[in-house]
């Protein structure tokens, strides 16, 4: 069986995976599937509790993702599960024409398939390592390809008696319906038969004569109509005929079947091979459904961690931290995104607020988060999510906003919650929904905090929703758990439902009935019967949430006005690219026109100078010489005019020939901005840009233009911006430390990093691995080494980590 298929039996509780609607995310994904055994696989898909598998499947679905943006072409449409044919060959069983014809067209999508990942090995290595065990043909294809064709009809060419069969079948059935035509056309005859036709009847062919004309054409009576008008019968003058060609129709079915039984018995010796070549394609297509899923959801890949063992403290190790996450079967524009931190001093979480506020979906999608993130899926929020890998997750969700259930009465409700009690541990997740309604309000509040203590105690990472204001206090005295609420807006009296972490629900019910216009002196008595420091905690939570509402907007204001001032900043850099350009030509033109000018003035001067000399020689041309040494001054001093203009010019666009020098300020190409050079090793530069230092070459950084004297308001500009940062790429920061992490988790980290480097355009990175004992930084150096992604690597200078540090410069991703 498939590895896959065996992860099914999977340890999570499936009445949990029922319950958070995991069912429906699988159905989903068995959409985007290319055939039966794969959308099986779909629907059998469950959370593995492996945090080795768990990763496995999540980088099988990017590398998935990568290859399904490269090409339209990378599919397992038009394959079947050959696995029953497989096996019904092998009992000797005669596999039918259409049959085989699925085998072949299987085997044809199988060895593409295979021969594209096997080219992107270096892309998707996990993929390539699997499509090395799928079927390349074999020469089953050609073998097939000559026995049937495209219609699923057995080829003359097949065997040669066969052929010999159809040649004779051919003369035959010509010979044949000449003898019957002459019946259609004889006068004679024709004016007895009820239709010009010949048709069969029980494999003989015959002619429809009138009842009336029976026995006027010697012939057998085989069938005759329902208003017995008609009786169709087969003339004795062609019953030799039928007889040879219905002889030779049986002894064309039997050479038929003698072909397709010994074709069988060839598929035979290759009957495990077609099973396994089926169950990797339902694998390959499985990850292929998970990534085009993924793209739908705009998805992005989860960062699994190990749970963190803290010896020192009573908390779990296990992380919740999501980004802007989204439940997968809502409708994107219509859910709110939620942001889930549990930090490394929190491992419960109670979630207070009014019912319909959200509480229960939010439950869900962090329920889904997980399972997804565990089952290979990318889960729909922001890159840089982290997840613990739990080793089950359990719900008891009472869904009032399901049309599928009705609520769960208390008793079930606690059934349920001693089953999750019994197995739940220090590496479950529990979401426990309204714990402690439907019983009298005192008595679910002790029994849900009971519950919670119990659940501290044990360790057992959970999140609670609840409607008990007994709760937020608990929640907010307790050690490990902490406040949630859903935002409740008061102006609309609706739910925003956005997740506030570190925050207790309000209480909304007088602010509501007032709203819809509850008498005044009945809200008065109402607020009486409250305790006044009730009442006074709900004022200042009620401002609390207005200060922070207050600032997320400012916060969102300001993010929108920091990406329109990164905007408008490209905008005007190329803007001064394109006007320094314009300058520069210009410039050009200037100076070769001053060139030309100063030519013709020296032509001239020279010319003058001839005249000087011979008019020296008569002292009778001594006014004429006066009046030509005049004009010679001139236009030395304007020759002098135009050599200092032009030297201005030369200065304004001096670009330096000589050798770098350390201190000059550069241009680094790929990023765009400037740094200064630190230290000159041989053909190596280091340069500083901002607070990062980088080891670049020559060809990897422009001279800084000297335009000090073009626009000197242009330098105040730039000090005002303080240093320079350099930018990450596409999001991709320039660095990675990889110090603390085992050694597998560092190469899956590089791995990713690696990738995304590439895929994002950037130019080089640092990777931080330490010295220690070195065997991190030789296992780094070592995949830099093989990597497909790099063009060289080189050790850190001795400013920037020396032997601790590799940096790495990339192929281009062009």
């Amino acid at each position: 069986m498939l590895n896959v298929l065996r992860d099914t039996l999977s340890a999570m509780n499936p009445k949990s995976l029922i319950l958070l609607e995991f069912h429906k995310v699988l159905e989903r994904l068995k959409t985007y599937a290319s055939f039966d055994l794969s959308a099986k696989l779909a629907t059998r898909l469950r959370p593995t509790s492996s945090l080795e598998k768990a990763q496995v499947y999540q980088h099988q679905t990017r590398q998935a993702r990568f290859l399904l943006s490269l090409t339209d072409g990378l599919h397992f449409r038009g394959a079947v599960d050959m696995r029953s044919f497989a096996e019904q060959a092998r009992r000797q069983m005669t596999l039918e024409a259409p049959n085989l014809l699925a085998i072949r067209n299987s085997l044809a999508v199988s060895r593409d398939a295979r021969r594209f990942l096997l080219e992107k090995s270096e892309e998707a290595p996990l993929l390539a390592e699997m499509a090395v065990s799928l079927s390349d043909g074999h020469g089953l294809i050609d073998l097939i390809n000559k026995t049937i064709n495209d219609r699923g009809e057995v080829l003359d060419s097949a065997s040669p008696h066969l052929e010999q069969i159809r040649s004779d079948l051919k003369i035959t059935h010509s010979r044949l319906m000449d003898r019957m035509n002459r019946y259609l056309t004889d006068p004679g005859s024709s004016r007895m038969l009820q239709e010009s036709l010949i048709t069969q009847r029980g494999g003989r062919y015959v002619l429809p004569l009138k009842a009336e004309h029976k026995g006027q054409i010697k012939s057998i009576v085989h069938d005759q109509s329902s208003s017995g008008a008609t009786l169709f019968v087969e003339p004795l003058a062609v019953v030799e005929w039928n007889n040879k060609y219905r002889q030779l129709e049986l002894d064309e079915r039997d050479e038929v079947l003698r072909v397709l039984h010994n074709l069988s018995g060839e598929i035979a010796g290759y009957a495990e091979e077609l099973i396994q070549t089926s169950e990797v394609m339902a694998e390959l297509d499985l990850i292929l459904m998970k990534a085009r899923y993924a793209d739908d959801l705009r998805a992005s890949e989860p960062e699994l961690i190990a749970f963190e063992k803290r010896p020192d403290s009573d908390h779990p190790g296990s992380l919740i931290h999501l980004i802007r996450a989204r439940h997968p079967l809502l409708a994107p524009d219509k859910v709110v995104p939620i942001d889930v931190e549990l930090d490394r001093k929190t491992f419960a979480v109670v979630l207070t607020g009014p019912n319909t506020g959200g509480k229960t979906v939010t439950l869900k999608t962090i329920g889904l988060m997980v399972l997804m993130a565990q089952a290979g899926l990318q889960i729909p929020a922001r890159s840089g999510s982290r997840i613990s890998v739990f080793q089950d997750v359990f719900a008891d969700i009472g869904d009032e906003q399901s049309i599928e259930q009705s609520l769960s009465t208390f008793s079930g409700h606690i059934s349920q919650l001693v089953r999750i009690l019994r197995r739940a541990n220090s590496r479950s997740l529990v979401l426990l929904d309204e714990l402690g309604s439907g019983t009298d309000p005192q008595e679910g509040s002790a029994l849900a905090r009971a519950v919670l203590d119990y659940m501290l105690k044990r360790h057992i990472t959970s999140f609670v929703a609840t409607h008990f204001p007994e709760l937020k206090s608990y929640a907010h005295g307790t050690a490990g758990v902490t406040n949630a609420s859903l935002e409740f807006d008061p102006e609309t009296l609706m739910p925003t439902y956005r997740l506030m972490i570190g925050l207790p629900g309000r209480s909304n019910a007088l602010a509501i009935a007032e709203r819809l216009g509850l008498d005044p002196e009945i809200l008065e008595a109402a607020r009486k019967e409250i305790n006044p420091d009730d009442l006074h905690v709900d004022d200042l939570l009620e401002e609390i949430h207005r200060q922070r509402n207050l600032a997320n907007k400012n916060f969102t204001a300001s993010e929108k006005a920091l990406l329109s001032a990164q905007k408008k900043e490209v905008e005007l850099d190329k803007q001064l690219e394109k006007i320094e350009g314009e300058r520069d030509k210009i410039l050009d033109r200037a100076h070769t026109q001053a060139e030309e000018e100063l030519e013709v003035l020296r032509d001239q001067v020279r010319d003058l100078q001839k005249v000087i000399k011979r008019l020296s020689a008569q002292p009778e041309k001594k006014v004429e010489l006066a009046e030509v040494e005049e004009k010679l001054v001139e236009l030395e001093q304007i020759h002098t005019e135009k050599q200092v203009h032009r030297r201005k010019q030369a200065h304004l666009t001096y670009k330096p020939t000589g050798p770098i020098q350390v201190g000059q300020k550069v241009q680094i190409k790929k990023l765009g901005v400037e740094g200064t050079v630190t230290a000159i090793d041989g053909d190596q530069l280091e340069v500083q840009a901002g607070a990062v230092r980088l080891r670049l070459l020559p060809q990897d950084i422009s001279r800084k233009k000297v335009v000090d004297e073009i626009a000197p308001s242009q330098e105040k500009q730039v000090e005002k911006k303080g240093h320079t940062q350099l930018p990450s790429i596409s999001g991709v920061p320039m660095e990675l430390d990889l110090r603390g992490l085992r050694v597998e988790d560092a190469l899956d980290n590089l791995d990713h990093y690696l990738e995304q480097s590439f895929s994002s355009g950037l130019p080089f990175g640092r990777i931080i691995h330490g010295k220690g004992t070195g065997v991190l930084r030789e296992t780094v150096r070592e995949t830099l080494r093989h990597s497909a992604y790099v063009t060289r690597w080189e050790r850190g200078g001795d400013n920037e980590g020396g032997d601790g540090v590799s940096v790495v410069f990339f192929q281009s991703s062009d």
